[in-house]
């Protein structure tokens, strides 16, 4: 007998869904055999599902099974597939048609004690189950919540293989599983704040500007100037996500593994911070089986790279592509995987090794040969890619003793919502640009015009810093920004200096 039910795996952040067949005539030496192109966890899962039916105390044939995990020419990974595995082997066991289950999808881990296990990106399973017109979602219960927030299917948890079993048979009836509701309260979800840090008003200042217009910042200063403070206080005055940035974020994290089991959909930005040592594969993504690097993880978010120069150069460099493209490609023989990328990133550095070059107080300790192979690590068209570069000075005495308290993230968040708002309605929900930053060289044409007087400004500031087109862009961009905070419809020649000066 011949029994087939649906099942899906995972390609980058998309799921694909698989149909599993399961023939068991009831003759034969007595084996499993899992065809389809199935990865070593795939391949292992015939012993979990022998051990898991046997301990459900559900029949199976003792002869020859061959399971065929369909498209063959996809590489099926991971042991999501135990569980419509075991189902179908009971059913062929059973005499059971299983014709009614054809708008359930199915997917989950087993145990050797017949329990179901949850698995990584079940919420891209969830969106391809109702993509291809299943009716309903068998998976494991700590991951009900997570796949519910999918709406227009039902999702139904199970613990073990008898309640599944039991389920698609009819004889046991279960609930739907409800999407888990996140507290509103951004306090829950940032327990810093802005008006934490004393000072520093100017590069407050540009993290407003950065946070507007998600625009790239870098910073630059001695140590304990509150460069990583600042930072981390970054997804506090950005927007709240979006359904469709919420459902973004959370299907990646998802397929790291990185959601607690019963968790809904992420509503805080995120923000990564990745050490100074990670590889290639860490930043971008990779590995035998490729999955998201830190930068997809911190899509819709922030990435803060500390101590920049303290990164290998290479691993610099592969950010360049994806900082343009919003999206990391991965090429493998089997073909190619696209994770998203579209993050505000933040690097900051020493001005030297030592951190006092030009220090009023402390002498560096560094030969300018050491300034400038430090310096070197960090390319030009790195830089280039930083649409704002300020200094953070040492705190005076006056702003850390001061007793007035400092705005505080709610106040910039509102202003930068306002700002987001009118980008928005200047875009128009028909175009794909939703930030300054994304703007195309038209729409900078057609949203930066300039007057006689900012031209001129524009020209000088050309021939005084060698700005390249790709900088004249982006001072172009962040003026819009600047412009987009003071409610104006013009990119007057005042919030042009201002972009200058944080490119200078």
């Amino acid at each position: 007998m011949i029994t087939k039910l649906h099942s899906a795996g995972l390609r980058g952040v998309e799921a694909v869904e698989v149909e599993v067949e399961v023939n068991s005539p009831g003759r034969g030496v007595p084996r499993m055999t899992i065809v389809g192109l199935p990865d070593a966890a795939v391949r292992e899962s015939a012993e979990r599902v022998s051990s898991a039916v046997s301990a459900s105390a559900l029949p199976k044939d003792d002869g020859t099974i061959t399971v065929n995990l369909a498209p063959a020419d996809l590489k099926k990974e991971g042991p999501s597939f135990d569980l419509p595995i075991a189902l179908a082997v009971v059913a062929c066991a059973e005499g059971v048609d299983m014709k009614g289950a054809g708008d359930c999808q199915i997917i989950g881990e087993l145990a050797l004690d017949g329990s179901v296990r949850p698995v990584k990106g079940i919420l891209s399973a969830a969106i391809e189950a109702k993509t291809r017109g299943r009716k309903r979602l068998l998976v494991p219960l700590e991951n009900a919540c997570e796949a519910a927030a999918v709406t227009g299917i039902e999702v139904f948890g199970v613990s073990g293989l008898r309640q599944a079993w039991g389920f698609l048979c009819g004889e046991e009836k279960l609930e739907p599983a409800v999407a888990r509701i996140s507290p509103d309260s951004r306090a829950e979800s940032y327990p810093v704040d802005l008006g934490e840090v004393q000072g520093q008003k100017h590069v407050k200042r540009a993290l407003e500007i950065a946070a507007a217009g998600s625009h790239n910042i870098v910073m630059v200063g001695p140590p304990g100037t509150g460069k990583s403070m600042l930072a981390k206080r970054m997804p506090t005055i950005l927007p709240e996500m979006t359904e469709r940035e919420a459902m973004e974020t959370t299907r990646i994290h998802s397929i790291a593994g990185h959601l607690a089991a019963g968790s809904g959909l992420l509503r805080s930005r995120p923000f990564r911070s990745p050490h100074h040592t990670i590889s290639n594969a860490g930043l971008l993504g990779g590995g035998s089986n490729p999955g998201p690097g830190e930068i997809s993880l911190a899509h819709n978010g922030v990435l803060f790279l500390d101590e920049l120069p303290e990164f290998r150069r290479q691993t610099l460099e592969v950010l360049r592509q994806p900082l343009e493209d919003g999206k990391v490609t991965i090429s493998r023989a089997a073909g190619t995987l696209s994770f998203p990328s579209k993050v505000l990133l933040i690097g900051s550095l020493n001005p030297c090794p030592c951190g006092y070059f030009g220090d009023p107080f402390r002498s560096c300790s560094c030969s300018l040969r050491q300034v400038e192979r430090y310096r070197s690590k960090i390319s030009g068209p790195l830089l280039e890619r930083m649409d704002l570069h300020i200094e953070v000075p040492l705190v005076e005495f006056k702003d850390l003793s001061s007793r007035v308290p400092a705005e505080p993230s709610s106040s910039v968040r509102q202003r930068v919502c306002e700002c987001r708002e009118r980008q928005r309605s200047r875009f128009g929900k028909s175009s794909a640009t939703r930030v300054n930053s994304e703007m195309t060289p038209k729409e900078v044409r057609l949203s930066c015009e300039m007057d006689p007087e900012s031209s001129d400004l524009m020209e000088q500031a050309m021939s005084r810093l060698g700005l390249s087109a790709r900088g004249y862009d982006r001072i172009l961009k962040v003026a819009r920004t600047v412009a987009d905070l003071a409610g104006s419809q013009r990119v007057l020649p005042e919030h042009l200096l201002e972009a200058i000066q944080f490119r200078s």
